[in-house]
């Protein structure tokens, strides 16, 4: 009787809790035995470069004593063109595809792109949520993903402690993950120069010579320490730490670095070369309010490495409520970094190569905002479907202020934009 009791406080805790939130209880707090799904189809597309389909589906099924297992699958289905590094130049350009099997050429006056870019991805995790007693929970997992080039399999846990009447939950989770990087054509040396195919003889030979290896592993250690804490009826707040540890083989086997003579046109490409090691840290915190009907969403995270790159996110959505079954979600989202210590948008010639070096825009000084809105509505018998369109701009500053000839009139830095679509469906 005590049990049942518990329970059925527990539940209603839990409903009044996704309320607050903006969450449909229903589909959260599933009847024993059933399964609640979640599908949802992504669509991403870079002006000129990238674009994904990404399914997705979720599956729950409630077993008591608020005990549930969460299954989710994602297929990712990637094309297009990706930069590749290089600087651009006022004449073409010709690069060895990473296999070492044909070539590409860039046209003049434009960023170099990779335009054979295509990969799927499939990745499957579980999750398996349970409590130990009435204040203790624990939540375990595993998660695996493979692409044609990439294995990654991880394990992760984490406990969380109830106290004040479950107004305030303390937490923390541990995730190791090992992932094997196989490229085609194999890893290619640090710093070695680009073996390009010009019909002479022995290009086999020079292009296996800046091979090291079929293949290579990174371990990661994720922490995550957390407090969430009811404010009020109608406010809840969350504040976490986390921690990551990476080590092993961090170089983006796929990415150049142009070598430009004092003319600034390219005399050379180097592949990539990246530390062995990364340690980042984050601080996240976010804040839900309920309003009579409407609710407010926003967040904010600081994040830190020991590559020198620092960024702030800021993270502001607002669900606005026709009536009971229709909202519109407004969404703005603000990104900022810092460029990492070894960033470096070209190399001159001459000069003593840097102990690492990467050309990717990822790692540069950069900006990003999104805007988007979000419909949704509910459905009879506790479906619901949703559509999400959005808009991402990212733009950056080109790192070297004294580029030299050519360069000092080409835009080093291009501005990426993106639109993404996402419908998703609740049953």
């Amino acid at each position: 009787m005590q049990l049942k009791k518990q329970n059925k406080i527990t539940t209603t805790l839990t409903a009044a809790t996704c309320t607050l939130l903006g969450i449909n209880a229903a589909d959260t707090v599933a009847e024993e035995g059933d399964w609640d799904f979640d599908s949802a189809i992504l669509y991403y597309s870079e002006v000129d470069r990238v674009s994904a389909i990404e399914p997705v589906i979720t599956a729950k099924r409630e077993f008591g004593d608020e005990k549930s297992l969460n299954l989710k699958l994602v297929i990712d289905v990637l094309t297009g063109a990706s930069a590749n590094g290089a600087t651009p130049s006022d004449q073409p350009q010709t690069f060895t595809r990473p296999s070492g099997k044909g070539s590409y050429t860039e046209s003049a006056d434009e960023t170099p792109l990779d335009d054979t870019f295509k990969d799927t991805r499939v990745a499957f995790s579980t999750q398996w949520d349970q409590p130990l007693n009435s204040d203790y929970k624990t939540s375990l997992g595993a998660n695996f993903s493979t692409e044609y080039d990439y294995l990654s399999l991880s394990l992760n846990g984490s406990l969380t402690r109830d106290f004040n009447k479950r107004n305030t939950s303390v937490s923390a989770g541990l995730s190791v993950a090992n992932d094997t990087i196989s490229p085609e054509g194999d890893l290619p040396i640090g710093f070695s120069s680009m073996a390009i195919d010009r019909g002479q003889a022995g290009f086999d030979s020079e292009f296996n010579a800046t091979r090291d290896g079929g293949d290579d592993t990174k371990t990661t250690v994720d922490l995550i320490f957390g407090v969430t804490q009811v404010i009020s009826s109608q406010t809840v707040m969350q504040l976490s730490y986390s921690i990551s540890d990476s080590s092993g083989y961090l170089t983006d086997p796929f990415k150049i670095v142009s070598v430009v003579g004092n003319d600034g046109r390219p005399v050379d490409y180097r592949y990539e070369k990246r530390p062995d090691s990364r340690n980042k840290q984050s601080i996240y915190w976010q804040t839900k309010h309920h309003f009579t009907q409407d609710v407010l969403d926003i967040s904010y995270r600081l994040f830190w490495d020991d590559w020198d790159i620092t960024s702030h996110t800021i993270d502001l959505r607002y669900r606005w409520m026709f009536d009971s079954k229709r909202y519109l979600e407004p969404h703005f989202r603000y990104y900022s970094q810092s460029e990492a210590d070894f960033y470096h948008r070209f190399l001159r010639e001459g000069e003593t190569l840097p102990e690492y070096a990467s050309a990717d825009y990822r790692l540069g000084e950069l900006n990003g905002i999104t805007l988007g809105l979000k419909y949704g509505m509910k459905l009879a018998n506790e479906q619901e479907m949703s559509l999400r369109l959005e808009y991402y701009l990212q733009s950056g500053d080109n790192p070297e202020g004294d580029a030299p000839g050519i360069l000092s009139d080409m835009e080093l830095f291009p501005d990426v934009e993106a639109i993404i679509v996402q419908f998703s469906y609740n049953f």
